[in-house]
């Protein structure tokens, strides 16, 4: 009896030496991380600020872009590939370099402020990654527990800017390898994303959210209206993929010089901007998602132009993310979708933004946690009814050409191969 009391000791003295440790350093990250992720929120707000109040600036978004290109090269970072390199080193054990923080940083400031049409989540995980890489060499951990404060630093970064710390701790861990969660960053990740919110929280970062009100009762033909929006979601978020993917591929096949491909990737936008006599589809276009909730309404190839405009500045190797664009291409069509049926636009915006969001990313957990961050919990039945349909339907492609997917997502199958490019 003695002996078993002191293995049950030390083996619950291990494990709280291990808690006392993650718990140290989680908090470590989320406070640098969050006030570096205060910090980037406040430099992108102005970025768009001065964006709106002088809408000429897009014209310069070509030389902007010559300039990030230099400044990749000066810091002899031209193949750098984003948010890849940080699941990439997740994996395999990849260095980050601490240079892609300032580097990103500095490049996703400049893509908004001239205009380019990107979002910002992307940067916030390439930039927690790289610092959470950093302090786990700094620290001397081995390469596991490096791996685990990467994620520390992508939850306290995404939570930190976008005001959700329960998808910003799932997120990262559920990322990276499709059909498995690593849960031994479970502790460390919650706790780097309260504490980076907390931090973000104090310095007025005000979080993203849309409640909904007035949903209605969930029933056999609701239901359906939105299973048949899920299911054009899936086609939705695959084409955004492709998209993506293929003006990459195109730019770089026709145009090898990278100050080429990015002069003629701005000038593009300029063009396109001034077709559509709208900077709507600039930056990361969280206005238009405002509208949807708001106003009930939008143009009605708002969606497609989301996808052009976004396909085009980062094919062309201007630097962001593509997480927002993903929800204003899903609220987009949710609206119009819930305008021509009749069925409460609102809540298909919302249901919209969570299929698309679940389909590009290969996330139904961290899609369901946001949308219930977002918009409240009262619409849960249509949320994961649209999340489960767009994770099944989109099949295996992904914005992330580093992400694995590990289990089937139509059968118990293990097949541990990366999304389609």
């Amino acid at each position: 009896m003695r002996e078993e009391i002191e293995y049950y000791i030390r083996h619950f003295a291990s494990r709280f030496c291990v808690f006392i440790k993650w718990l140290v350093f989680s908090l470590l990250s989320g406070v640098l991380i969050g006030g570096a992720g205060t910090v980037f929120h406040y430099c992108m707000a102005w970025a768009n600020e001065m964006r709106l109040s002088f809408p000429c600036l897009v014209l310069l978004l070509p030389f902007a872009g010559l300039f990030i290109v230099w400044a990749y090269h000066l810091l002899h970072d031209e193949k750098d590939s984003g948010t890849n390199l940080v699941l990439a080193a997740i994996h395999s054990g990849k260095h980050i370099p601490v240079k892609m923080a300032p580097l990103i940083f500095i490049s996703t400031v400049m893509t908004h402020l001239f205009g380019g049409s990107a979002g910002r989540e992307g940067a916030a995980l390439q930039l927690g990654g790289s610092i959470g890489n950093t302090l786990g060499r700094m620290l001397r951990f081995d390469e596991k527990d490096q791996h685990i404060m990467i994620m520390c630093g992508m939850s306290a970064a995404f939570s930190a800017l976008f005001g959700t710390p329960m998808a910003a701790a799932i997120f990262s861990m559920e990322v990276v390898s499709v059909g498995i969660m690593h849960y031994a960053a479970l502790v460390p990740c919650v706790v780097s994303s309260l504490t980076a919110k907390g931090i973000a929280a104090y310095f007025a970062v005000m979080p993203e959210q849309f409640p909904l009100t007035g949903i209605p009762a969930f029933t056999l033909s609701t239901g359906t209206a939105i299973a048949i929006l899920a299911i054009l979601c899936a086609g939705i978020s695959t084409l955004f993929c492709v998209m993506l993917h293929s003006g990459e591929k195109l730019y770089k096949k026709y145009l090898p010089n990278p100050y080429l491909r990015i002069f003629a990737g701005g000038t593009l936008i300029v063009i396109l901007t001034m077709l559509v006599q709208s900077q709507d589809y600039n930056g990361a276009g969280m206005p238009v998602i405002a509208r949807c909730f708001e106003e009930n309404d939008c143009v009605s190839i708002a969606f497609l132009l989301k996808m052009i405009f976004t396909s085009v500045t980062l094919g062309a190797g201007f630097k962001g993310g593509e997480i927002v664009p993903s929800f204003v291409i899903g609220g987009t069509f949710g609206c119009l979708y819930g305008n021509v049926i009749g069925f409460s636009p609102a809540l298909c915006t919302a249901a919209g933004m969570g299929a698309v969001f679940c389909g590009v990313t290969n996330c139904p957990i961290t899609s369901l946690l946001i949308c219930f961050e977002m918009f409240g919990f009262d619409g849960m039945p249509y949320y994961l009814l649209s999340i489960a349909l767009g994770y099944m339907l989109s099949g295996y492609y992904g914005l992330y050409h580093s992400q694995k997917i590990v289990y089937s997502k139509y059968k118990t199958e293990f097949i541990n191969r990366k999304t389609h490019e």
